[in-house]
């Protein structure tokens, strides 16, 4: 029988995600079956969840529960207020951010596939390294999601930025690998591929042409 596992919040490190602060529940217990997040705010006015956009093909469908403080939602365009103990539900395609209207307000985020199994891509361990790979450090963002990939196999989205690190540093060979890790892990990452600009220099390699092919 799998065993249970039990974690207080403080025993997960906290991250940032484009000035939102966030624990990985998810990946922190090792669930498989739906995705899990605590967001916190520590200050009035903070962002809580940053705005998802409505025409994202990866989006899912999701549950959010104040735990604690007040925070304000918009979604669609209408602004729900939702202090302690509120539930909001967004579909996919749904507009949707939130922020606190109190210090310390805290929410649980819970997300799954509808009509599909739920699969999950490693977004949590990536955030925290996409400002620098936005900055353009591609060397340092490699090295780092190099140890990430060692120890979290199952993740498709990190196999895949880690193939456009290395593309921009010309690392060929080894940017294939990963690219084609990425796509044996889910074919999400073969259609996004074609229009990634970071594999660009891997674009015209015989193994990247036949990576395209369903």
């Amino acid at each position: 029988m799998t065993g249970y596992a039990i974690a207080h919040l403080d025993e997960i490190d906290e991250f940032s995600d484009a000035g939102a602060h966030y624990r990985p529940v998810r990946h922190h217990l090792g669930i498989s079956a739906f995705g899990a997040t605590v967001w916190t705010a520590r200050t009035a006015g903070d962002v809580l969840i940053n705005e998802h956009d409505e025409d994202d093909p990866a989006a899912d469908q999701e549950l959010f529960l104040v735990l604690h403080g007040h925070a304000v939602f918009e979604v669609d365009g209408d602004r729900v207020d939702a202090p302690t103990g509120t539930l909001v539900f967004a579909p996919p395609g749904t507009g949707r951010k939130a922020s606190a209207l109190e210090g310390d307000t805290t929410l649980l985020a819970i997300e799954g596939t509808p009509g599909g199994a739920y699969a999950a891509r490693g977004w949590e361990l990536w955030a925290p390294l996409a400002p620098r790979y936005q900055a353009g450090e591609y060397a340092e963002v490699a090295a780092r999601l190099a140890a990430l990939v060692r120890a979290n196999p199952q993740y498709p989205m990190l196999f895949f930025n880690l193939a456009c690190c290395e593309s921009q540093c010309g690392r060929t060979s080894e940017a294939l690998e990963h690219l084609q890790h990425a796509i044996e892990l889910s074919d999400e990452f073969r259609e996004s591929a074609r229009n990634d600009s970071d594999l660009d220099p891997i674009r015209n390699e015989p193994v990247f042409t036949e990576l395209m092919r369903p």
